[in-house]
């Protein structure tokens, strides 16, 4: 295997407060700091361990444990910041870092798009180009190119929600189980998405701890290694409607609608690895098509197989590359503007640890997660392992 930096730095400790449609009594800053000092505990150090602190509730952890001075960064989204806080610990700006975000009582109108994906600007509200509409017209394009069909998507809906329908922590458990034939059913919200291919809206907070490899043996877990990472970005998300061709100023095949392609092959060149060697695949899923779209992008399959891919069991429990084993922000969460985007990462860590309460894949040893999707213009990949290479 490849040696890289970030093989020095590792995830010790994760937390997920309860998730759920609201949460009463919360507000953003209180499950944050639910999170944060429960991923502390998870690690099995005290609140004064941490040096570092990233997100947007990061100095209220410092002021309510009266620590400090540290090193902050005001980063809230996902695998960008927790490549980070790995970058900072690797500099030697920080040696234990918390990384901690969290929704609540800031969004009650579920009739209506969130509005972190629906901002004023000139050239979507006009047009009511609404979150669905962005990454439907990214589906359709893949569509009309491949033959892709919407009983593939509606089979990617099903596995996801069936995961989240066993797992007694996800928002949506006990509702299911779920058919690619009740997807197709369920009304439609953005040709071809039906109402059931798409993420739903919640409440919660969602904290990590970071440290060096050399710290790592005073914690209370096994230390989670950071194999690789990548980030893609084509623009600001929500703002601009998306284009499969956009882009190809690097490469041809890097646009668009591969987003995502050149951050995965950062992550694996650093890890030393290949799509052959992911035991589970964390793959954001604000809708059923960004899993096929992201086992193309990232070499799983070749461009236009996705939708074969995934119908042929290579993506249920049991199969080569189980996907969002805990139902993803279809069945577990999707926490608010920041929370959802740290929930790939989280499962990922526990899959590795080999302590999941429902979907553990059976000797995981490398967790590929996943942030954001076409229709945002940016994806985000994360490695995940059990060793170090």
């Amino acid at each position: 295997m490849a040696r890289h930096p970030l093989h020095d730095v590792v995830i010790v400790g994760v937390h997920n407060t309860k998730q759920a449609k609201a949460l009463d009594g919360h507000d953003s800053r209180s499950i944050a700091l639910e999170a944060a000092l429960g991923a502390v505990r998870d690690a099995g150090l005290q609140p004064a361990d941490i040096d570092g602190v990233v997100g947007p509730f990061g100095n209220d952890y410092l002021y309510q444990h009266r620590i400090g001075p540290v090193w902050r960064s005001l980063s809230a989204l996902g695998i960008p910041a927790v490549l980070e806080a790995a970058a900072a610990i690797t500099c030697g700006l920080a040696t234990t870092v918390l990384i901690t975000t969290g929704e609540a009582g800031s969004y009650r109108e579920h009739i209506a798009t969130a509005p972190w994906t629906r901002p004023t600007n000139e050239f979507v509200a006009p047009y009511g180009m609404f979150t669905a509409a962005e990454f439907a017209l990214m589906a359709r394009r893949h569509m009309h190119l491949y033959g892709t069909t919407a009983d593939s998507m509606a089979h990617v809906s099903a596995v996801i929600r069936n995961n989240g329908h066993v797992n007694p922590e996800a928002v949506f458990h006990g509702r299911g189980p779920f058919t690619a034939a009740d997807v197709l059913a369920s009304r439609m919200i953005a040709e071809p998405f039906h109402l059931l291919d798409c993420a739903l809206t919640s409440e919660g907070g969602a904290a990590l701890v970071l440290t060096s490899r050399e710290r790592s043996s005073d914690c209370a877990k096994p230390a989670v290694t950071i194999l690789g990472g990548g980030v893609d970005h084509f623009g600001p998300a929500y703002q601009n409607p998306p284009v499969w061709e956009f882009g190809g100023t690097q490469r041809q095949d890097l646009i668009g609608g591969t987003v995502g392609r050149r951050a995965a092959e950062m992550a694996f060149t650093a890890a030393g690895l290949g799509p052959a060697d992911v035991d589970v695949c964390e793959f954001y899923d604000p809708f059923s098509f960004e899993i096929i779209r992201q086992f193309e992008a990232f070499g799983f399959c070749a461009p236009g197989e996705g939708g074969e891919f995934v119908l042929s069991g290579a993506i249920e429990p049991g199969g080569q590359y189980p996907v969002t084993t805990d139902g993803g922000t279809m069945s577990f969460s999707h926490g608010g503007a920041a929370v959802q985007l740290f929930q790939r990462v989280m499962r990922g860590v526990q899959q590795v640890r080999g302590e999941c309460l429902t979907m553990q894949v059976n000797g995981a040893e490398v967790a590929m997660c996943t942030g954001g999707g076409s229709g945002a213009f940016f994806t985000d990949v994360l490695l995940l392992g059990s060793e170090r290479p």
